[in-house]
């Protein structure tokens, strides 16, 4: 750890530094490397701090930032919209200044990159002008709004080519037409058409960034710093959860729509539910809703989804909602920030990033067991919903983990039924008698098919049913779909996901098929229910080689069997019962004896 005195160029790979101070016309250049600066940076005027191929500065120390200067830091960042579409940005930069301290933002300090050092000033647009262009890179100053505790679409505030972006605050954008072939330096072209490249010059954000949030109201925030952000570490700290309800929301657009009236637009919200901290989240990507001109549903149909995304760490400049379940505020630390370089699967600015070599070690996530449930309505688009299974979620609503549908007024459409609201996302502990209640909405008579699109970590044996109340009935959804036809009303107990199918065969077959073998990690234990008092002689415990790691004998006749798995690694098992008459009950078991 050191001071370091800048009179000169130079390049910098992986450094820690206490404090750094650029003297006047003195630069330094950071190529795919991290920047560590425990406490402030100073940048005299005419100084410059070059961030470049997916280098990053991350500070720390301080909760309120003390850099200063004139001089400014230089980071890229690409979009993914032409000039008809938004994207939602933060800006991890400020206004520079000789007072300490966070400052103000705005459209006049992004630059098209001419070379690795050289940039050219933005044209902004005067208001009247819609149609940015990339070369030279010009915005269209009308297309630049923030949203500060809103709940309808008149609440959006213009900011134009004004600097009044006060640190944390997101704003939407809109891209450039045309291309820009010239690469200053990072091996693509400043836009290859759709994909403008922006570089944000000013003094870097640091420390505590406070945003306030209202009850039932949505905020334009996003990551504010010069770093990836650790989603789920700031939308699980304490300070913060109780007032996010530990979801994030991301606007994803039709990008074949090419127009500027509101009415044309087809996008929505995708919901993020981080689940703990050492996860890889769950992202549910938004059915596609029409527009109105003053901003509020087009009574109709869907109109196609959005991309599944990984969204566990925030890349420079994503801008994202938060919509506050009770008034209060949240914060941005630096203990959120982390190095995280922007790569397909682990890293992406709003839509997916080309493939890159992996270039850095990652942590290895901790594995989710859930399913996503795709229910097509009339043929016309799908909602997504994903069901997780954790030993710690309950049947109520549980922040971090359930998400809502925050945008949950299409005439027609399919959620789950949690508290009298609907959510895109929600928790169980697994218990294979329950039943999960949907809620169906439909304007008019309606056609909806349900499927499971995707198992992650799912017992592969386990079966998977949408049970119809209406007659008792139950559908296999894991193997085959299931197609069924409403008249117009809101059904809120009609549909269930279900693991049984309590309808199947004999009393003898019922006995079987109610045996169930589960894995309960939170008390580390592989249970067994066996409510028609079948004969059990025996229980062995397979690893994935083969090898009995756990066996019982005499086990006689019991309503449950509990085995502890203390002591026994993570990993896929094979649970097997033998019952009297020499009838094998098994079952694959996942356990991970997690404590969380």
């Amino acid at each position: 750890m050191k001071k370091i005195l800048l009179l000169f160029f130079i390049i910098i790979s992986t450094k820690s530094i206490s404090q750094i101070y650029f003297s006047t016309n003195s630069s330094m250049y950071v190529k795919n490397e991290v920047l560590y600066v425990q406490q402030n940076i100073h940048l005299n005027t005419d100084s410059n701090l070059y961030l470049r191929n997916n280098a990053q500065l991350i500070q720390g120390g301080n909760s309120t930032s003390t850099n200063t200067g004139l001089g400014s830091m230089s980071v890229y960042q690409e979009g993914t919209s032409d000039n008809y579409d938004y994207n939602y940005w933060c800006s991890p930069i400020g206004a520079p200044s000789n007072t300490a301290g966070n400052t103000n933002f705005g459209i006049s300090m992004l630059g098209r990159p001419t070379t690795s050092t050289a940039t050219t000033p933005t044209v902004i647009l005067p208001a009247g002008s819609y149609d940015g262009i990339s070369n030279p890179l010009s915005i269209a100053s009308s297309w630049i709004y923030k949203l500060i505790n809103a709940n309808n679409y008149s609440q959006w505030m213009l900011v134009g080519g004004a600097s009044t972006i006060a640190p944390g605050e997101g704003f939407t954008m809109k891209g450039t037409s045309g291309t820009d072939a010239v690469d200053p330096s990072e091996g693509v072209s400043n836009n290859p058409g759709g994909a403008q490249r922006y570089d944000f010059r000013g003094k870097p954000n640091d420390g505590d960034i406070i945003v306030t949030l209202g009850a039932n109201s949505a905020t334009l925030t996003g990551n504010p710093y010069p770093s990836a952000l650790h989603l789920n570490e700031f939308l699980l700290d304490p300070t913060n959860r109780t007032i996010t309800g530990g979801t994030a929301f991301f606007w994803q657009q039709d990008r074949t729509i090419d127009s500027h009236y509101l009415s044309a637009y087809r996008g929505g919200y995708g919901s993020y539910a981080p689940i703990n901290t050492t996860s890889e989240g769950i992202y549910i990507p938004p059915t596609f809703n029409a527009y109105k001109q003053d901003g509020t549903v087009n009574p109709g149909p869907g109109s196609g989804t959005g991309t599944i995304l990984q969204r566990r760490y925030a890349p420079i400049g994503q801008g994202f909602l938060l919509n506050g379940t009770a008034n209060g505020t949240v914060t941005f630390k630096n203990a959120h920030r982390v190095l995280f370089k922007e790569l397909a699967g682990v890293s992406q600015f709003e839509k997916r990033a080309q493939t890159q070599k992996k270039t850095q070690e990652t942590e290895d996530p901790e594995p989710l067991s859930y399913f996503r449930l795709n229910a097509m309505i009339n043929n016309q688009f799908t909602r997504q919903l994903a069901l997780a299974f954790l030993p710690e979620a309950t049947d109520g609503v549980d922040s971090g983990i359930d998400a809502i549908n925050m945008t949950g007024d299409l005439p027609d459409d399919v959620n789950f039924w949690i508290e009298d609201g609907n959510y895109l996302i929600q928790g169980i502990a697994f218990d294979p008698s329950k039943k999960i209640p949907l809620a169906v909405k439909a304007s008019v008579n309606t056609t909806l098919k349900f499927k499971i699109s995707e198992f992650i970590n799912f017992d592969a044996s386990q079966a998977v049913y949408i049970y119809d109340k209406s007659d008792e009935s139950y559908h296999d959804i894991k193997n085959a779909s299931y197609e069924v036809s409403v008249t117009p009303g809101t059904y809120k107990d009609r549909f269930l996901i279900a693991f049984v199918d309590q309808t199947l065969g004999t009393e003898e077959n019922l006995g079987v098929q109610n045996f169930i073998i589960y894995q309960d990690n939170v008390n580390r234990t592989i249970k067994a229910s066996n409510p028609n008092g079948l004969a059990v002689k025996s229980f062995k415990l397979y690893d994935i080689t083969g090898k009995t790691v756990l066996s019982k004998k005499d086990l006689k006749t019991d309503s449950n069997y509990n085995f502890p798995t203390i002591g026994l690694s993570y990993g896929i098992y094979i649970a097997e019962f033998l019952t009297d008459d020499n009838q094998k009950l098994t079952k694959k078991v996942l356990i991970s004896n997690s404590d969380k």
